[in-house]
This record gives C-alpha cells, sequence and structure tokens, in this order.
C-alpha cells in the first residue's frame, strides 16, 4: 500500500494555488494599480492582499524540494508532467475554436508552435523553471546529502545573495534578475527545501514563530511598495521599489515564503473525512494553473467573469472570492478529466507491454 499523503502539506498545495488564482485576479485584470497612478484604501486594499499572496509560488517550489528530498526519483514523472502541458496547450486552443471563442485566423503558425513546444517556449513558464527543476533533483538532493552542512550552508547563502539579496538592495535593474520567473531561482529554493528537511530550522519549529515571520514580512512587503510610491514622486530611483517586493525571489518574499511553509509543517496531523477530500484535490492543482494560465485564457477568464465591474469598489472582494472558487474548482474538475483519460491510456499501455 502506498504511503497517505500528509493532509497538511496538500492542504498547503490547494492553499498555495488558490492564492496564485488571486495574483492572477488582481495583477491581470488592471485592479491593482501602482501608487502613483492611484492612492485610494481600495488599491491599498488590494496591494495588501497581493502581498500575503506573493509566497505562494516560492511555497509551492519548497513543497516539491521537501519531498524530493527523500522520496524516489521517477523519470517517468517528467514524461507525464510534460504530457499533462500538452493536453492544455494544444487542447484549448481546438476547444476555443470549436465554440466560437477564438477564430482560427486569429492563430498564427507562432502560436501553434508556441502551443506544441511549450517547455521550450515559456508558454508556463512555471511549468518550464519546475520541469528543469526536476530533472535535476536527484542530483541536487544527492549532493546536498553528501556534503556537510556549513558546504550545504555556505552554498545556499551565496544563491540566495546572488538571486535575492543584492537585488533587494540595488535600487536598479540588474541584468541577472528575472524576478524569480526562472529555474535558476527555483534551484536555489530546492536546496532551501532539502536543507529544511534534514536539519529543520530549530527557531522555526515553534509555530507561533513561523506565523510571526510569515505576517511580518508580508507586512514589510505592502510598507515597502507604500513607501516607494511615496517616495518615487519626489525621488525616482524609488519607483524600482513600487514592484521589487512584490517579486518571487526579493528577500522578504523568501523569508515569508519559509515562514508560511513552515506554519503547515507544523501543523499537527489530522484524519477523517476532511483530510481526505483534501487528499483528493491537492494532486490537481497544477491542472488549475495550466487551465486558467494558457495564453489564450489568462486575460479572458477576467472577462468572462466581468473583474471590470468592481474596478474601484470594495466589491472586489466578494467577487474575488467567488472567482477564486470557481476558476478552482472549474480546474480540478477538468483536470479529473484529464487525470481518467491519462489513466486509461496508461493501463492500455501496460497491458500490451505486458
Amino acid at each position: 500500500m502506498k504511503p497517505k499523503r500528509q493532509a497538511n502539506f496538500e492542504l498547503l498545495r490547494i492553499v498555495a494555488m488558490m492564492m496564485i488564482i488571486v495574483l492572477h485576479y488582481l495583477n491581470k485584470s488592471d485592479l491593482i494599480l501602482l501608487y502613483t497612478q492611484e492612492r485610494s484604501m481600495v488599491n491599498y486594499a488590494t496591494h495588501m492582499i497581493e502581498a500575503f499572496c506573493i509566497v505562494a509560488v516560492n511555497c509551492y517550489v519548497l513543497l516539491s524540494g521537501y519531498f524530493l528530498a527523500e522520496s524516489a526519483w521517477k523519470p517517468g514523472r517528467v514524461v507525464s508532467l510534460v504530457a499533462q502541458i500538452l493536453f492544455y496547450s494544444l487542447l484549448i486552443p481546438v476547444v476555443l475554436i470549436c465554440v466560437g471563442i477564438v477564430s482560427p485566423g486569429e492563430l498564427s503558425v507562432y502560436s501553434w508552435l508556441n502551443f506544441a513546444l511549450p517547455v521550450e517556449t515559456e508558454h508556463y513558464w512555471f511549468g518550464t523553471a519546475y520541469l528543469v527543476m526536476y530533472a535535476l533533483a536527484p542530483v541536487l538532493a544527492a549532493g546536498a546529502k553528501a556534503v556537510e552542512k556549513k558546504t550545504l550552508q555556505v552554498s545556499i547563502v551565496f544563491l540566495v545573495f546572488f538571486f535575492s539579496i543584492w537585488k533587494s538592495l540595488v535600487p536598479a535593474k540588474l541584468a541577472t534578475d528575472r524576478y524569480g520567473y526562472e529555474y535558476g531561482w527555483f534551484l536555489c529554493l530546492f536546496l532551501i527545501a532539502v536543507y529544511l528537511r534534514l536539519y529543520g530550522c530549530p527557531k522555526l519549529e515553534k509555530k507561533r514563530n513561523a506565523v510571526f515571520l510569515y505576517i511580518g514580512m508580508s507586512l514589510g512587503i505592502f510598507l515597502l511598495t507604500a513607501l516607494s510610491g511615496v517616495l518615487a514622486q519626489a525621488l525616482a530611483p524609488f519607483s524600482y521599489y513600487m514592484d521589487m517586493p512584490d517579486t518571487y525571489n526579493h528577500i522578504l518574499c523568501l523569508l515569508g515564503s519559509v515562514g508560511f511553509f513552515m506554519i503547515f509543517k507544523n501543523m499537527k496531523p489530522w484524519e477523517g473525512k476532511t483530510a481526505d477530500w483534501v487528499r483528493r484535490l491537492a494532486p490537481y492543482t497544477f491542472g488549475v494553473y495550466l487551465l486558467h494560465e494558457h495564453e489564450l485564457v489568462r486575460y479572458r477568464w477576467l472577462e468572462w467573469l466581468r473583474v471590470d465591474t468592481v474596478w474601484g469598489s470594495w466589491m472586489f472582494i466578494p467577487h474575488m472570492i467567488g472567482c477564486v472558487v470557481l476558476v478552482y474548482a472549474a480546474g480540478t474538475g477538468v483536470d479529473c478529466v484529464r487525470g481518467w483519460i491519462f489513466g486509461r491510456i496508461e493501463r492500455r499501455v501496460k497491458k500490451h507491454i505486458q
């Protein structure tokens, strides 16, 4: 029998994906504006929500690294991930054409190349970065276990300085900074997760400390962006900081991500119907991302759900909650169907091989 997945970590997977939908809702709908454009209380609220949700992507990667540090690496998983990405990348344009939402003339040869090679073209940047990380996972995990604790610490500190600390301090765009949208940052997160699995973090084993770290860093992100918005009106270099704290590889976001991850890690294990449902839903979270972040859908779903009707209004909060639940439910439903199809194909292939 396969061991049961730990419900606390699976819950984090679900919560992180919902937070990712929130980020897309705010940023791709023009609900959240720079402080130099809008200084209303509603806009402050959107920035506050973003500051508390920006940790989601990092947590998703930390989850993977934490378990890949000890679990067996499966080459078939790479094939499965690529097949899952291609399922959405190729099928969505066909469906949208068939139902009349997209006309064939709208799609160029390059568009179809983008759909056919989603990993190489970074159609889904997260999928590309995650696949590279997964391919290197066994080497990184084995290396982290083989070296001394201090050596691993030095390597992580170097990577954090390279990807995070310098960009967080220098008031200019660095050539090496891709804001965390890359496999290099994922490899850094992977090693941090491996370290947490091997050696833990005694100070953050206390749930209170982890909560304080997450809340403190999230408030820090919010306050830094707000302060930069005020100073940018007088000093141009500060305009850079209005966006930087809300990037995945900013040091405040990194620390907040570790705190948020440790909150769920330190949750007491629980069983029952709720835990069972969490375990059933969690495996479909990647499908939720692939559905609503397809190039032909990532802005349309915001139009379909009429986000424009709540611009500048406090009604965006209940509207956002409803949209997040709806998008998550739709993505889960579609990926359930995808999983059923893939399961039947896999069983037939195994039957013929045997």
